[in-house]
């Protein structure tokens, strides 16, 4: 890679977590006190060097920098612009405490909120700002990066945050004033911005890339004034670099108009999520002063790339562009590292996969088409297409049986008895108290579990040792829920790997990697499964393990499965039919395994959707398709069992307001929901959207460390009986407890019951 004064063939952002997960296990190693800051530090700089010098190696005209995060890059711009609340900088902790005290929370300052980012599977932590936050910025992070990059030799184009979107998904932090929004900060966040492009324009940087994928959501006319300003503003700085404004996970709308009209040099296009924008690009003329980068590998799903499609699309921009370059619809964050190490993926699917390293191949080739003419790179466009009419004309993976079972279906297999039959039905068979306290699913997974997963799937420990394993884990967790005197006990989860994973591997139509693994918040990493073909069943999944629980204990124990929508939000899904088809598959496959537990005894079934406000579309037109559809899976999923058994489902972190019809109208029985964090706000529109069943509003944020006490605990069941009636609440942690370790969970439990026990008096009373 040489400087370059045009973006030409890039990427909008990489995997950080290492191709090993090495950022993971450092970060984890520091919060354990087993390496210093030094190390720590050590192994942040020796991935962000491999990760630059990787780009430049697979042949990108131009590289970005400063997209590391040691947990979250919406965190990195609130410290980058001294926007920490005074909670974590009050603290006299070092720079990188303070930073992991904000996005972890200590004992004494819980902390950030954390939710999805748009659509996808990554948690963002959520600025708190006031009236009174002021910014400020000294070139920071993005400058020693660039340092860095310097010293490597390598010319890279540093990343940030937009401001308009660092505002947009900001809240009002404690102490400010009902009707201030973080977006009236803008006049004070710009000239930060402006002060830190000069610090990078004066260290010698060409391109600075600012990413504003809020637009790619619907907005109001006065936040889209506010992009105008935001980038007249910057891009008439006289001290700036060049400035590239990314919009992705959608098309951007009204905003292309504002940025086309903005003084700013380059707009980058997901032509993935949207291909019209190309036809708005071509027919409207705006961007003929712009360099426009077209984003036609996706930067999102593992499929191989149509290289008809994307030069198609690249082409069209051509004379309509003042110019064009090729990249990724968005960041590469979201897939894993390198499709060439999954040896046990069968070998014809592996053909049809781009992961990371594969998509900066595809930006390379489809670059060099676009501009050095298709016979330059012939043989490797042969060989692209050779994949593409393979996958096409892969017939074998539409099971006859599965499509059967679909076109019988009718509205009545989606529907149950009316919710108050129901309600009286459960409460005559399960005769809970009121306020009834549970857990959500998962225990802690220890180390020796662990080792004897790892073991069984190796071949070293035969499946009867194993099972007696896992017997001997659940018995455990039993016994411990008992003592601690929960009403509603789970069985643990010891044998599942990941909570959809674990269904993955039983269920046809799915492949599972090995090393594919993603970033989902923080050090927390995932490995979704390829659903690459028809969806079916084999066999039980969960029965035997939840019998088994059911027989040690007189308390109800809860069946544990995995929704439809939440399956497909977190797996790389076949992209050659409609999602909602593809749901309906899924559904039918969870329907039979609810039947079969139902039959073995299991009276409470959860069926958990966290991801169902994540596949929200951004744009309120295409919401009411996306809500038939996926509440017709959850439904078609939980329907056909007795009044008598309650269905639950869980959601967390998610701005559960946009989905408030959906979460009435999936009908469960008791809807647990993420509100530790968020200190109980939304029941307030669960009261006003008039949710009349069951909710369990989470008690303990089980992604911090900090262990709550009875008094918080107490006031937060009081918050949530200002809202709800006692009859309709139920008690729980906002999350499954795998990634906690049993010396926070067992007194933060205990703390819970007791919480409970007070409160249920105090209504008694």
């Amino acid at each position: 890679m040489t400087d370059n004064p045009n973006l030409g063939a890039t990427v909008l952002g990489y995997p950080r977590i290492g191709p090993d997960r090495e950022l993971k296990r450092a970060v984890e190693s520091y919060w354990a006190g087993r390496i210093d800051q030094a190390e720590l530090h050590r192994v942040g700089r020796e991935l962000r060097v491999d990760t630059w010098r990787e780009l430049a190696a697979a042949g990108l005209d131009t590289i970005p920098s400063n997209t590391f995060s040691f947990y979250d890059q919406m965190l990195d711009t609130a410290e980058l612009f001294g926007a920490l609340p005074q909670r974590f900088t009050s603290l006299g902790l070092s720079p990188t405490d303070t930073y992991f005290a904000a996005a972890r929370g200590v004992q004494d300052a819980p902390a950030l909120e954390m939710t999805k980012w748009f659509d996808t599977n990554y948690h963002y932590l959520v600025p708190e700002l006031t009236p009174w936050t002021e910014f400020s910025a000294d070139g920071g992070k993005p400058l020693d990066e660039y340092r860095e990059t310097r010293a490597a030799g390598l010319e890279t184009r540093p990343v940030l945050v937009g401001p308009a979107t660092f505002l947009l998904l900001s809240k009002a932090g404690d102490g400010a004033p009902e009707g201030f929004r973080p977006l009236d900060l803008l006049d004070g966040l710009v000239p930060a911005y402006a002060e830190l492009l000069g610090t990078l324009h004066d260290e010698g940087v060409q391109w600075v890339q600012l990413d504003e994928p809020a637009y790619a959501a619907d907005r109001t006319p006065d936040e889209l004034e506010a992009l105008a300003r935001t980038y007249q503003a910057l891009g008439s700085l006289r001290r700036r670099p060049k400035i590239l404004v990314a919009g992705y996970f959608g098309g951007l709308g009204d905003a292309l108009g504002v940025l086309a009209r903005s003084p700013v040099d380059a707009i980058a296009l997901d032509l993935v999520t949207d291909p019209s924008t190309v036809d708005t690009v071509a027919a409207e003329g705006v961007l003929r002063d712009k360099e426009v980068l077209a984003g036609v590998v996706d930067g999102r799903n593992i499929w191989r790339v149509d290289v008809d499609v994307a030069l198609a699309n690249a082409a069209t921009l051509l004379g309509t562009a003042g110019k064009v370059g090729v990249s990724t619809s968005c960041s590469l964050l979201h897939v894993p590292y390198d499709v060439h190490r999954e040896s046990g993926v069968d070998e014809r699917i592996r053909g049809w996969l781009a992961f990371a390293r594969q998509k900066l191949a595809e930006v390379v080739l489809i670059g060099k088409a676009l501009h050095e003419g298709t016979g330059v790179v012939a043989e490797e466009l042969a060989a692209a297409r050779a994949v593409t009419a393979d996958r096409a004309g892969a017939h074998d993976l539409r099971e006859p049986r599965v499509r059967a079972r679909l076109d019988a279906l009718r509205p009545e297999h989606a529907r149950r008895s009316p919710y108050s039959d129901r309600a009286a039905a459960q409460r005559g068979t399960l005769n809970l108290p009121p306020l009834p306290s549970t857990t959500i699913g998962s225990f802690p997974q220890t180390g020796e579990v662990r080792k004897a997963r790892a073991a069984h799937r190796a071949g070293r420990l035969d499946a009867a040792d194993y099972r007696a394993a896992m017997h001997a884990e659940i018995e455990k967790v039993v016994r411990l829920q008992e003592e601690l005197g929960l009403d509603v006990l789970v069985h643990g989860e010891p044998e599942r790997n990941d909570m959809v994973q674990y269904f993955a591997e039983q269920l046809a139509g799915f492949a599972a990697t090995e090393h594919g693994w993603v970033q989902s918040y923080g050090s927390r990493c995932v490995r979704p499964p390829i659903l690459y073909g028809d969806v079916s069943r084999p066999a039980p999944m969960t029965v035997e393990w939840a019998s088994y629980a059911q027989g040690l204990t007189d308390r109800p124990v809860k069946g544990m499965l995995t929704g439809p929508v939440t399956i497909l939000a977190w797996s790389f899904v076949r992209n050659d039919q409609p999602l909602a088809e593809t749901a309906s598959q899924v559904a039918l496959a969870i329907r039979d395994e609810v039947h079969d537990l139902e039959s073995a005894g299991i009276r409470i079934i959860q069926v958990d959707e966290p991801a169902l406000r994540e596949l929200l579309p951004l744009r309120a037109t295409e919401h009411k398709a996306y809500f038939d559809w996926a509440v017709r899976s959850f439904r078609l999923a939980t329907s056909g069992v007795a009044d008598s058994t309650q269905i639950h489902t869980h959601m967390c972190y998610s701005e559960f307001g946009d989905i408030l019809p959906a979460i009435e109208a999936i009908d469960a029985d008791v809807t647990s929901i993420e509100a530790a964090r968020s200190r109980m706000e939304v029941l307030g529109d669960l009261g006003t959207a008039g949710f009349s069943r069951g909710v369990g509003p989470g008690v303990y944020d089980i992604h911090s460390p900090r262990v709550p006490d009875v008094d918080e605990v107490s006031a937060l069941l009081r918050t949530a009986l200002a809202a709800v009636p006692a009859d309709r609440v139920w008690v729980n942690p906002d999350c499954g407890l795998k990634t906690r370790g049993y010396a926070e969970v067992e007194p933060a439990l205990r703390n819970i019951v007791r919480a409970a026990e007070r409160v249920r008096a105090e209504h008694a009373g």
